[in-house]
């Protein structure tokens, strides 16, 4: 079978997270690193997702990328697109989201298309344009904190129209909850009046599968994870498409264990300190990188010590104060680059003394470790909790990866990871 939807994600644990969702709907999936090089083998797999690390890249530069991932997967016969952003709108006044989706649609030729990051599972709803997050609006959330993009900005319309020139429309609650036909509807009169990108509503589960089924005859779709739920039943209904009843089978990894953490947001600080009760934590800052400390030599030193014994945890994280006073000693692009930097060393060194099995958190921190690791793709198991899935690498060597996006997971996440990991 041809591939059938092809995927750009802008960081590496958004590109899992989409994957994990469409494993779920039974399309098989791979997640590539990076933009393919020429003559890459195609798996046989229904669903490809190119993870790029292209969210905080200067403009010019995120869609010079995904147009590139877009052509490739073009190559590679998919019949539809979707880009992948996170489903907090994680961006810029500048972009990249904006910019990024007007130059898919000029690349597809496509005239219209919808913006939806809705994540009921993990908190996330659209009610009239505005994104909340666990029932607060996003500008009042701990996001408004975030490290290298603050939101402040609740109204995605109004965001959204910061960051192209392309007209905003909006898909009400009312016209959502009245289904598929009615969107599809509302899709064509919103295009007709002239909007080329329409921000839809989305509280529920049921809507994004609603969602997805009133997406059946668009080119490029956009949004979070979740959007893509309901778009394996469009294929489904195509004749001659038959997807596969097990789509999560991956191999098992056997090996050391060990958790990387570089978010610094509210449920990842959570979880450091639900896994430092009872594993050992070797603690590095970005202050202490900048004073010229041998930090990285020393934790993988550390983790010698006890890799093999137990799991254990080399963090990063630190609260919105500590993160505040590097970043106003060494700015912020500054301080997130050399604590990405360091983490990245750390992994390829442990992997290196034979570490097999490893949790990362943070979804810059999660690029640039599969970037030091040189992982090319990962083939998707099954759920560990909502956006977050099982990973093993496409290595002959392969590696049991979890990659987690900073908010995901409950306390003891990366407890469970650990367990469920195969």
């Amino acid at each position: 079978m041809s591939v059938l939807l092809g995927c750009i994600a802008d960081d590496s644990t958004g590109a899992t997270d989409l994957a994990n969702t469409l494993v779920k709907s039974g399309m098989r999936t791979v997640q590539l690193i990076g933009l393919p090089a020429a003559g890459t083998p195609v798996p046989d797999v229904e669903a490809l997702v190119i993870a790029l690390k292209s969210r905080s890249n200067p403009s010019a530069e995120a869609v010079e990328m995904s147009v590139a991932a877009l052509r490739w997967l073009q190559e590679q016969g998919a019949r539809q697109f979707f880009f992948k952003y996170c489903s907090t709108f994680d961006s810029t006044e500048e972009g990249n989201i904006g910019p990024v989706t007007e130059a898919l649609m000029r690349e597809l030729g496509s005239d219209f298309t919808i913006a939806c990051p809705a994540f009921p599972g993990a908190g996330r709803t659209v009610y009239q344009g505005h994104l909340f997050v666990n029932e607060v609006l996003l500008s009042e959330s701990p996001l408004r904190h975030h490290p290298v993009n603050p939101m402040s900005d609740p109204n995605l319309v109004r965001f959204l129209g910061t960051q192209t020139a392309l007209p905003i429309g909006m898909v009400p609650y009312t016209k959502v909850s009245a289904g598929p036909e009615a969107m599809a509807e509302a899709f064509k009169t919103l295009s007709a009046e002239g909007a080329r990108i329409a921000i839809v509503d989305a509280l529920t589960d049921r809507h994004l599968m609603d969602i997805g089924g009133a997406c059946r005859d668009l080119d490029l779709i956009t949004g979070g994870s979740g959007v893509a739920m309901g778009l394996a039943d469009n294929f489904r209904a195509e004749a001659g498409v038959d997807l596969p009843e097990a789509a999560d089978d991956i191999p098992a990894v056997s090996g050391p264990e060990a958790v990387i953490s570089g978010s610094c947001s509210d449920m990842t600080l959570a979880q450091v300190v639900r896994m430092a009760e009872s594993r050992p934590v070797f603690q590095l800052s970005a202050l202490e990188l900048a004073d010229g400390a041998d930090r990285v030599g020393e934790a993988v030193a550390w983790a010698t010590e006890h890799m093999g014994n137990e799991p254990f945890l080399i963090s990063a994280s630190a609260p919105p104060d500590q993160v505040g006073e590097a970043q106003e000693r060494l700015g912020r692009a500054e301080s997130g680059a050399l604590i990405e930097a360091a983490l990245a060393e750390i992994a390829r060194r442990l992997v290196e003394q034979g570490v097999r099995r490893l949790v990362v958190a943070g979804g810059e921190t999660s690029g640039a470790v599969v970037q030091a690791l040189d992982v090319k793709g990962l083939r998707i198991g099954a759920e560990i909790a909502p956006g977050v899935p099982c990973t093993v690498t496409l290595d002959e060597q392969p590696l049991a990866l979890t990659l987690k996006s900073g908010n995901f997971g409950d306390e003891d996440f990366f407890q469970k990871a650990l367990e469920v990991m195969p």
